[in-house]
């Protein structure tokens, strides 16, 4: 079985640079560090007196909530659809 190709992106978020592998595009990986980046910026413009560990913390917090929120929002139209094809 062979892997898929892995591509190697430079980012930058919150002023600090990252190298990140995936298999994703580079265009890909650039709009979720942007996301990141937007993100943690609107947390700093809230609470200017976090530190970066705190406001990278936040950031995760709010993104997984709004990734459960969806996530639950997408089973609930799942079962829509498959209540409406019966």
């Amino acid at each position: 079985m062979s892997q898929p190709d892995k591509t190697r992106t430079t980012v930058d978020i919150y002023g600090q640079q990252y190298s990140i592998v995936g298999t994703e595009s580079t265009s890909h990986v650039r709009l979720v560090a942007s996301l990141v980046d937007d993100k943690m910026r609107e947390i700093s413009a809230k609470n200017p007196y976090l530190d970066i560990n705190k406001i990278a913390v936040l950031t995760a917090v709010n993104t997984v909530n709004d990734y459960l929120k969806l996530k639950e929002k997408v089973e609930e139209l799942e079962k829509q659809v498959k209540n409406e094809k019966d």
